[in-house]
C-alpha cells in the first residue's frame, strides 16, 4: 500500500504506510462518511467544543475509525490500496464536487455511511463508473432501481419482515401470535410485507391476529388480547422506537400473569433491554449485524480502540472495520473486478453476509440492486444476549 490520501483537513492520523513497487497496481477506494470537520474546527484548526464530544459526531467518526483500523491491518501486509476519505458534511465541498475530484477518475469502489439522498447520488455515480457502491448503514434501497452496482448491506424493511415471518414459522408455529400495530404508512407497509409473504410461503401460513392498538394503549388495555394459560407471541408491527418501547414495557409488566414472548423490530438494537422492567421477559429482534461473539479479532481491535480513545466502541466502529476489510479484500482478490463477484462468499470478518440480487419487478426480472439477506435473531433475557 503506497499511501492513503485524506481529501480533507483531517486531524486523525492513519499511521505510517509501506511503499510498494511502482509496477504494482494500486486499487482505489473512496470512503464517504459524515465527519463534520468544518463544524468541529475553526479556521485556525482549533477544536470548537473544548473537552466535550457532541453525540452527533460519533457515528460517522467511529465508522471511519473502524475502516482506518482495517486499512492499517492491510497496510502491514503491503496490500496495494489507495483510499480517499471524504467528509459528507463538508461545508466547502458538496458531494457532487467530491465525486468530480480528479483523484476519483479511476476509483474502483465506493464505501459509505450515507443518508438516503447521499445513497442515491453515490449509487448513480457508481453506476456511471460501473463500480460497486457498498452502502454500509442506510437500511433502505433509497429509491434506487435498475442498478447492479448498488449494494445494501443494512437489510431493508421487507427483508426483516420476511425474515421475522420465517423465524415465527420455525420457532412459534404452534403458538398464538398477535401482531400489534397502529395507524401509519410505515406500519401499513410492515403489515403488507407480512401478508404478502404469507400468501407466497411454501410452508403452512401462520395464523396471525392483527390488532390496531393505536398510540394511547396501556397495559390494562392489552390484557384482553393475552392468555393466562398459554404463551402469546407478540410482534411489534412498527419501527417507531417510542411505540415499540412502550409496548415492550406494557407487555413485560403483564408477563407474570400473561406469559409473553416479544418480537421486536431491528430498531430495538438501540434499546437498553437489560433494565429491571424487562426482567424474566423474553425479547427477540432481528439485525443484519451481530458483534456479540467474543472472537480473538473482535477482542483485539476492541482493546486497541479503548487504548487509543479511552472509551468503548459502538457497533458503528465494528461496521466500519468489517465493511472496509471485507470489500477491500474482495477488490484485491478479484484484481479490481469486484462488481461481478458481489455475491461471492468468504472473507468472513464478524458477520456472515448473504448478498443476493433483488428483482423488484417479477415480470421484467430486472436486477435492481444487491442486498444482504442474512439476518441474525438476538434474544435478550434478563440482560443476557444470545443468538437464536
Amino acid at each position: 500500500m503506497k499511501h492513503i490520501r485524506i481529501l480533507l483537513p483531517i486531524v486523525l492520523m492513519l499511521g505510517s504506510l509501506v511503499a510498494v513497487s511502482q509496477e504494482t497496481r494500486r486499487h482505489k477506494i473512496a470512503l464517504f462518511t459524515p465527519l463534520y470537520l468544518d463544524s468541529s474546527f475553526d479556521a485556525s484548526g482549533n477544536y470548537r467544543f473544548d473537552k466535550q464530544f457532541p453525540k452527533f459526531l460519533n457515528a460517522g467518526l467511529e465508522f471511519y475509525q473502524g475502516a482506518q483500523m482495517a486499512l492499517d491491518s492491510l497496510n502491514k501486509v503491503g496490500a496495494p490500496l489507495e483510499v480517499f476519505v471524504f467528509d459528507t458534511r463538508s461545508k466547502k465541498q458538496s458531494i457532487y464536487q467530491q465525486l468530480n475530484s480528479p483523484e476519483l477518475a479511476d476509483v474502483e469502489m465506493f464505501i459509505a455511511h450515507a443518508s438516503s439522498a447521499e445513497a442515491r447520488i453515490l449509487a448513480e455515480a457508481a453506476q456511471k463508473k460501473k463500480i460497486p457502491f457498498i452502502s454500509a448503514t442506510y437500511p433502505n434501497d433509497a429509491g434506487v432501481s435498475n442498478n447492479p452496482y448498488y449494494v445494501v448491506l443494512n437489510s431493508t424493511l421487507r427483508t426483516h419482515a420476511e425474515g421475522i415471518y420465517r423465524f415465527l414459522q420455525g420457532k412459534h408455529a404452534l403458538d398464538r401470535i398477535i401482531f400489534f400495530t397502529r395507524n401509519g404508512a410505515q406500519e401499513e407497509q410492515v403489515k403488507e410485507y407480512f401478508t404478502e409473504y404469507a400468501a407466497s410461503t411454501s410452508s403452512v401460513p401462520l395464523k396471525i391476529e392483527f390488532r390496531n392498538i393505536g398510540n394511547n394503549f396501556s397495559a390494562q388495555s392489552l390484557k384482553p388480547y393475552l392468555d393466562s394459560t398459554r404463551k402469546t407471541v407478540c410482534v411489534t408491527g412498527s419501527l417507531d422506537e417510542a411505540f415499540g418501547l412502550r409496548l415492550a414495557q406494557a407487555l413485560s409488566s403483564l408477563n407474570n400473569t400473561y406469559p409473553v414472548s416479544i418480537v421486536g423490530m431491528p430498531t430495538w438494537d438501540n434499546f437498553n433491554l437489560a433494565k429491571p422492567e424487562f426482567k424474566n421477559t423474553e425479547i427477540v429482534y432481528s439485525t443484519p449485524f451481530y458483534y456479540g461473539r467474543a472472537t480473538p479479532l473482535l477482542n483485539r481491535i476492541t482493546d486497541h480502540f479503548q487504548e487509543e480513545i479511552s472509551g468503548k466502541p459502538t457497533d458503528m466502529f465494528y461496521r466500519g472495520y468489517e465493511t472496509m476489510m471485507r470489500f477491500a479484500l474482495l477488490l484485491l482478490d478479484t484484481g479490481g473486478d469486484a462488481a461481478p463477484n458481489l455475491t461471492r462468499k468468504g472473507n468472513y470478518i464478524f458477520t456472515p453476509f448473504d448478498i443476493q440480487p433483488v428483482f423488484l419487478n417479477k415480470q421484467t426480472m430486472t436486477l435492481d440492486y444487491f442486498e444482504n439477506k442474512k439476518l441474525h435473531f438476538v434474544k435478550v433475557y434478563n440482560g443476557v444476549k444470545s443468538l437464536q
